[in-house]
Parts: structure tokens; C-alpha cells; sequence
């Protein structure tokens, strides 16, 4: 079983999703002070004043904290909207690495083609050559000097 569990753990599925856990946990934290500390008061000052994590109503003897749920909604919508454009941003880097390293790619490739034709020109040239001086090798008896 401790077999077992060293394998489970020493994949990288598993650190991966540990360090994913700790930096969302992070991001979170640094997203819900974004909420609660810059963008509800603003949001408050807008529509009057009012404070969402206070309204809340009562019926017999149990309190309705409807405002806390507005301000989980709230907080939900922006942590989304921060992780799509940290994802957004995050794959516009990616593709910019890979078309600059499909550039080098494309240039390293450009470069071997053309020096393989060129090799492939010599090539022909030399038989045509070689062709040409036994052609006047067995006119003359002589091979011709160039």
C-alpha cells in the first residue's frame, strides 16, 4: 500500500493539481479583496449606498441572508471573468511562442531545402558533365580537357 501511495503521489497529475489547488486558493483570496475592498464599494456608491452583505430578511425566527448570496454571485461572476482573461492572455502567449518557433522551423526548413537543391543541381550537373566526356571520349579517343 505505501508502494502504491509513492506512485499516486510522484505523478505529475498530482503535483500539477496541488499547485493548481494552492494558487487558485491565492487567486481567490486576491480576486474576493478585489470584490469586497475596491469594486462593491464603487458598486454600492452607485446604487446609493446600499451593502449587500447586510441585507438579509427575517421570517419567524430565521434570518434570510439574501445580500451575501448577491455578493457570492458577484464574487463568482468576477473570479470567472479574472480566470478567462488570465486564460485568454495565457493562451495568447502560447500561440505567440509556437508561430515564433514554427518561424524558426519554417527558416530551418527553407534553409535545408535549398541547400538540397542545390546539391541536387550539382548533382545533375556533374552527370551531364560526366555524360558530355565519355560522349566525346568515344568520339575522339581522347578525353577533352577542360
Amino acid at each position: 500500500m505505501l508502494k502504491e501511495f509513492k506512485k499516486f503521489i510522484s505523478r505529475g497529475n498530482v503535483v500539477d493539481l496541488a499547485v493548481g489547488v494552492i494558487i487558485g486558493g491565492a487567486f481567490g483570496k486576491i480576486v474576493s479583496s478585489l470584490v469586497n475592498d475596491i469594486l462593491m464599494p464603487i458598486i454600492g456608491i452607485i446604487i446609493g449606498g446600499v451593502d449587500f452583505s447586510n441585507l438579509s430578511i427575517k421570517v419567524g425566527g430565521a434570518k434570510i441572508a439574501y445580500g451575501m448570496f448577491i455578493q457570492n454571485i458577484i464574487d463568482f461572476l468576477i473570479i470567472a471573468f479574472c480566470v478567462f482573461i488570465f486564460v485568454k492572455i495565457i493562451n495568447k502567449l502560447s500561440s505567440f511562442a509556437k508561430t515564433e518557433e514554427d518561424k524558426k522551423e519554417e527558416k530551418i526548413t527553407e534553409t535545408e531545402l535549398s541547400v538540397l537543391k542545390e546539391i541536387r543541381e550539382q548533382l545533375k550537373n556533374n552527370s551531364k558533365k560526366s555524360a558530355n566526356t565519355k560522349t566525346s571520349t568515344r568520339k575522339t579517343g581522347v578525353a577533352k580537357k577542360k
